[in-house]
């Protein structure tokens, strides 16, 4: 995202755009990739609900968020743009607020890696979460990107409520 200081994202995650929905795709390619038919769309605030949920020490990917709105809306899936997009309005969301924060760097990209699009970037969010007890670890040479140590023994596994 761009321009981050001049926008409200608050604003943005409490704009539905008409969600949530499920919209049946016919795409082969897609049905193949993502495992059935049935996409669910969630709304940002959706998003922000479940990132407040993860403790202190914990952490989620935003693939474990998806497969929970899939789960609990009968979808074969929930749609993966918007899923990126909204996980990280409601990061911004939250750095522009003085209450009711949202344990944003908790949530984390598929493998466990860190988010460069959050406030402050990976930066930012490696510190919190060493702060929290996590390693953090660098991987590759020329593309380099930064991941949680063991993250699959820190998720936090939601439960089937809604957010």
């Amino acid at each position: 995202m761009a321009d981050e200081d001049r926008k409200d994202f608050n604003a943005m995650l409490h704009d539905s755009k008409d969600m949530p929905k499920i919209q049946t795709i016919t795409d082969q390619k897609s049905i193949e990739k993502y495992g059935g038919s049935r996409m669910y769309f969630a709304p940002p605030i959706d998003y922000d609900k479940v990132m407040k949920r993860i403790p202190y020490g914990k952490v989620i990917t935003v693939g474990k968020i998806r497969e929970h709105f899939a789960a609990l809306n009968g979808a074969d899936f929930t749609e993966p743009i918007t899923a990126g997009i909204f996980v990280s309005i409601a990061a911004w969301a939250s750095h522009q607020r003085t209450e009711d924060k949202t344990p944003y760097w908790r949530t984390l990209k598929a493998g466990g890696e860190l988010n460069a699009k959050y406030p402050g970037g990976v930066e930012a969010q490696k510190e919190m979460l060493e702060a929290e007890g996590h390693t953090i670890v660098q991987k590759g040479r020329k593309n380099i990107r930064y991941y949680v140590q063991d993250y699959e023994k820190a998720l936090f596994q939601l439960n089937g409520t809604c957010p």
